[in-house]
């Protein structure tokens, strides 16, 4: 659905050139949700801009939804642009107008008669859990409320494509956690393809299918989340599943991103005559799917034979080193 090759950006000062894209290369699939995850000033904002086309980018290419954005200007890309939809940071709602009237704005510049502005609004509020607050100003709402009516508004003229700027860093855990869960209901019930940016690894653990890390203006790792959890040295998967510290000598982290009926431990232990001590585990719910952890102290002349076995169950095994 999003499909960006080369991209840099320059931006050009008086006395220096700031180069904040760096050769990125993106691509989103139809219907998933990808999350872009960097710390301030790695680039991440301006390639959100850039895929929608509010950033130019100084080289490269960009296509949504099989249409080169790149190549378009004037009335042919404002059209493009209404495909894409984008939630902002901090919500960008006008405050002279009512939650109705915010929604019904893009749908005004696109002349959209009132009788179908006052259907599509009411759909779309009830569609974000605000049916109540159709007359209610922003400064009437809470920072949760005013992010879903953000997200009504980007949604009113039918994109296939959403933009989210960190649209839940201004908001307290709670609320966060709300609207999570209604960005990832809208994907899966309006089959809408997400691009997020967010400088949260727990973002991308709760809803993201894909995920970069992006650091001075390019991706250091790119794929999608579950396999790169599966994936020997990912900083990604490290980010999301710290190694823990432990005072065990010959302790493993065990990740694995599949059920299995299989008793593995009892198997090692009588496959290869090790002792096997479960320290801790856990089990967490990333991209969809349950993942889990175990930390497990492997003991014995054949320790090195028990763990190539479990890797060739599928599961990523990491060596702990004991403090």
């Amino acid at each position: 659905m999003i499909d960006a090759v080369g991209l840099r950006k320059v931006y050009r000062l008086k006395k220096r050139e700031v180069v904040a894209l760096d050769g990125v290369d993106l691509h989103v699939r139809q219907g998933e949700v990808f999350g872009v995850v960097g710390q301030s000033g790695a680039g991440k904002s301006t390639l959100l801009r850039c895929v929608n086309l509010l950033e130019r980018p100084t080289a490269g290419t960009v296509r949504v939804d099989g249409d080169e954005v790149t190549a378009l200007r004037g009335r042919r890309l404002r059209e493009a642009r209404r495909g894409i939809g984008m939630v902002h940071q901090h919500f960008a709602l006008l405050s002279s107008r009512t939650v109705a009237g915010n929604v019904a704005f893009p749908l005004e510049i696109a002349g959209v008669g009132a009788a179908e502005r006052r259907r599509r609004v009411a759909e779309l509020l009830d569609l974000v859990g605000l049916s109540d607050k159709a007359r209610a100003y922003p400064a009437q709402l809470s920072g949760g409320q005013k992010q879903r009516v953000g997200i009504a508004r980007a949604l009113a003229p039918r994109p296939k494509v959403l933009l989210s700027d960190e649209a839940t860093s201004a908001l307290d855990p709670a609320t966060t956690t709300s609207i999570l869960e209604l960005l990832r209901e809208l994907n899966r019930e309006l089959g809408l393809t997400i691009l997020l940016i967010t400088h949260e690894m727990d973002v991308i653990k709760r809803i993201c299918d894909s995920a970069a890390i992006m650091e001075s203006g390019h991706f250091t790792e790119s794929g999608r989340v579950l396999d790169l959890l599966a994936t020997p040295g990912s900083r990604l998967a490290r980010s999301l599943f710290p190694l823990p510290a432990t005072e065990a000598p010959d302790t493993v982290a065990l990740t694995y991103t599949h059920a299995s009926d299989e008793p593995l431990m009892s198997e090692l232990t009588r496959r290869f005559d090790v002792d096997v001590n479960v320290l801790g585990g856990a089990v967490e719910d990333v991209a969809g799917r349950s993942v889990g952890r175990l930390n497990v102290q492997v003991r014995g002349a054949n320790r090195a034979a028990a763990l190539d076995y479990l890797s060739g169950k599928g599961l990523l095994v990491e060596e702990v080193t004991a403090r």
